[in-house]
């Protein structure tokens, strides 16, 4: 019996990598033998051209299904909206850019015909990236995982197929405010990885600037670990610690040698020291406090205008 699978991609703005993005996926999935497809584009609130490219493409070939969303939520929202939508016996997550190449994808079938529930696409090469982001990208990984319950693969990124099964699982997790590579990881499952040589951009820039990448990263570290909260527990034992070390210091010179002049430098540098302290630790208990917040609104991850 042949086998139906669905294929998610989130568009934002990628007006210019429509068509390449079509004339490369279509050879590649017509070539996998008893299978049938869907192409699910979800739009996420594009300002260009983008989703009436995307209509077009439906209207040309029925297997193109397009979710336009009413605003632009955010490329975690948009694969929530795809998994959401999509009906296949298995899914399978690429970008339009195609830097994770469509070729890859006759093997993850392969895989998960074998028994396989998720199959991971690796990143072996990314010299396509810049030095500073592969840079941050390893440091990413490797604080993440020494932080985290839930291990991160390295190298991995959106780019996978699952089973039915993991689509199910995942659509059962409640939160609001989603890390996608984490929960993917979460619900665990039978898993295969696949390496490949990441691509450069078939077309168009990139959406994530290096203030979105640091946003996504903490969203990162808050989503699976408590330890960046926990570490001003230990920073405030130390320093007390050190103050009640300091203040019997201070007693005994004292009642050895008198009181002596108060070093308004030291002073100023410990005031200046603790407060940013205080201030830091202050702001990181503030980003599990907004967590709580959005949390508790339990506003809907996405808002569909319109499927076509």
């Amino acid at each position: 019996m042949a086998s139906q699978l669905s294929l998610i991609v989130p568009f934002y703005n990628e007006e210019a990598a429509i068509g390449h993005f079509a004339r490369s996926i279509l050879p590649v999935i017509d070539s996998i033998a008893e299978t049938g497809w869907e192409i699910v584009c979800v739009d996420d609130g594009s300002s260009d051209a983008t989703l009436r490219e995307l209509i077009r493409l439906s209207e040309d070939d029925r297997r193109f299904r397009v979710l336009e969303l009413s605003r632009n939520f955010g490329k975690e929202a948009a694969l929530t909206a795809g998994l959401d939508a999509a009906t296949g016996d298995a899914v399978i997550i690429i970008d339009a850019d195609l830097q994770d190449p469509p070729e890859v994808i006759p093997e993850m079938v392969q895989a998960w015909r074998e028994g396989a529930e998720v199959v991971l696409g690796k990143r072996i090469d990314r010299s396509s990236d810049s030095m500073l982001k592969r840079k941050t990208a390893a440091w990413f990984y490797a604080l993440h995982n020494r932080l985290a319950h839930i291990r991160i693969p390295e190298n991995v990124g959106d780019f996978r197929l699952m089973d039915r099964c993991v689509v199910e699982a995942l659509r059962k997790l409640p939160e609001r405010q989603r890390f996608m590579k984490g929960l993917f990881a979460w619900v665990g499952f039978r898993t295969v990885t696949i390496d490949y040589v990441r691509a450069p951009r078939a077309a168009g820039t990139t959406k994530f600037s290096g203030y979105s990448l640091w946003n996504f990263a903490l969203e990162g570290f808050t989503s699976f670990s408590s330890v960046p909260i926990r570490l001003w527990t230990y920073l405030g034992t130390i320093g007390a610690a050190l103050a009640i070390l300091y203040a019997i210091f201070i007693v005994f010179r004292t009642i050895l040698w008198g009181n002596s002049v108060p070093g308004y430098a030291s002073l100023f540098v410990a005031i200046i020291f603790f407060s940013s302290v205080q201030i830091i630790s202050i702001g990181m208990l503030g980003e599990y406090i907004g967590r709580i917040y959005m949390e508790t609104k339990q506003r809907p991850i996405y808002v569909l205008r319109r499927k076509y």
